[in-house]
């Protein structure tokens, strides 16, 4: 049985709603009612200890690494591949 539902929800969180319901071939009703499904959706509960291998876990234990904002994986990788390649030139020279 269907029941009307009145929400206030922003403006803006409504139009991109309607068009993301609109791609999906779908009412906004349906996708409201199907999001509500699944997060209210009765699973089995399982602690995090259970569910992650000793693998993750070991990798959630190490320290993060603090990067600059302006840090650009692309040109140190670029750096150490030239590096690399120039030691091979250069042996290769003599």
């Amino acid at each position: 049985m269907n029941t009307k539902l009145t929400l206030t929800i922003d403006e803006s969180v409504i139009k991109q709603a309607k068009a993301y319901a609109e791609k999906q071939g779908r009412s906004l009703s349906a996708v409201v009612e199907n999001y509500l499904k699944a997060v209210t959706k009765k699973e089995k509960v399982v602690s995090k200890d259970d569910e992650l291998s000793p693998v993750i876990k070991s990798l959630m234990l190490r320290p993060k690494v603090n990067l600059p904002d302006d840090y650009d994986y692309k040109k140190e990788l670029e750096k150490i591949k030239d590096e690399k390649y120039q030691k091979y030139l250069n042996n290769n020279e003599s």
